[in-house]
């Protein structure tokens, strides 16, 4: 009896340690998967605060809440089962659904990057429907509702990213590790979302102290952070056109058509023969940001051109100082 019973403690023992064990290789698989979409999730990271602007300061909190939940709806609710079954009952979808949504990245980064120039696609009468609220309550849902189709889009692009690395496990397993990259990047993103929100009103709050050294720290903060923000606008493009163009050049390799790939991989090596693996990733993302701006402004170039002609050959495109 005694035996019997230390015999079922061992095998308890025993599927704990693979239950252990199989919840570590997921989350292995899923910080792996999670390094191969860094460039959406700083770009989220980096847009997401916009959405915050113009609202109290108390409610730059409660709101980045909703957002955070309304990115948990759309990665649990939405993007994971749909993802799941088109892999499931149509893989050769998956493939597709990247080039659209690498085409899309290339796009926005290639608008961002004409911005710099002053050249914007829409021109100076571009207004949002945030624009004409008036209502606070109206205000702050139109804010979140803006951000939270946004977020649809970028964490669309996170979970295919991460599903074409992980399509080699059994399907629960993909499940899992999918789950555990939506929970990572949501808390991670909206985290750092409301940790910079609030860094100015640290610096305010700061800045006040009758310590010399606190109130120059919170100066600090309430200067740098406008150039931390245009610094992260700034990555978040650049990552735009990396992560696009891979995915872009990568996809239509999968599908059979793969020039634009190999050259990436020619490219790879060259620069690996003069410093290893890092002059091999420096290659590739250097090329793939080249191809993502390209791809990017020949999207920008038919938008346009077919605004244009919507308009009865009024430009949609303008010019700013």
């Amino acid at each position: 009896m005694a035996s019997g019973f230390f015999a079922l403690l061992d095998d308890i023992a025993l599927l704990a340690k693979a239950a252990a064990s199989s919840v570590d290789d997921m989350t292995a698989a899923a910080m792996k998967a999670s390094a191969k979409s860094i460039g959406v999730v700083i770009d989220d990271a980096a847009v997401t605060p916009q959405y915050v602007q113009g609202i109290a300061p108390s409610r730059e909190l409660p709101v980045v809440k909703r957002i955070t939940m309304g990115s948990l709806r759309n990665k649990f609710l939405i993007i994971l089962p749909v993802a799941l079954l088109l892999t499931t009952f149509a893989p050769m979808v998956l493939p597709v659904l990247l080039i659209l949504g690498g085409s899309y990245l290339a796009f926005e980064g290639a608008e961002k990057v004409l911005g710099w120039f002053g050249i914007h696609l829409h021109g100076d009468d571009k207004k949002t429907d945030i624009d004409t609220v008036k209502n606070e309550k109206e205000f702050e849902d139109s804010l979140v509702g803006g951000a939270v189709r946004t977020d649809l889009i970028l964490s669309t692009e996170i979970m295919l990213i991460a599903l074409s690395n992980v399509g080699h496990h059994p399907f629960w397993e993909q499940v899992g590790i999918l789950a555990i990259i939506a929970v990572i990047m949501t808390v991670g993103v909206y985290g750092v979302v409301a940790l910079l929100v609030k860094m100015d009103d640290l610096g305010l709050k700061l800045s006040t102290r009758p310590r010399k050294v606190s109130a120059a720290v919170g100066r600090g903060l309430v200067k740098g952070m406008p150039y931390v923000f245009e610094t992260l606008s700034i990555v978040g493009t650049i990552a735009m056109l990396w992560v696009g163009g891979h995915i872009f050049a990568k996809s239509l390799s999968d599908l059979g058509f793969t020039p634009l790939y190999d050259v990436a991989h020619h490219i790879a090596e060259w620069f690996r023969g003069f410093s290893g693996g890092v002059g091999a990733w420096i290659g590739d993302t250097l090329y793939s940001a080249v191809v993502g701006l390209t791809w990017g402004l020949i999207i920008v170039g038919v938008v346009a051109l077919i605004g244009k002609i919507r308009h009865g050959g009024h430009k949609d495109v303008a010019h700013t100082a």
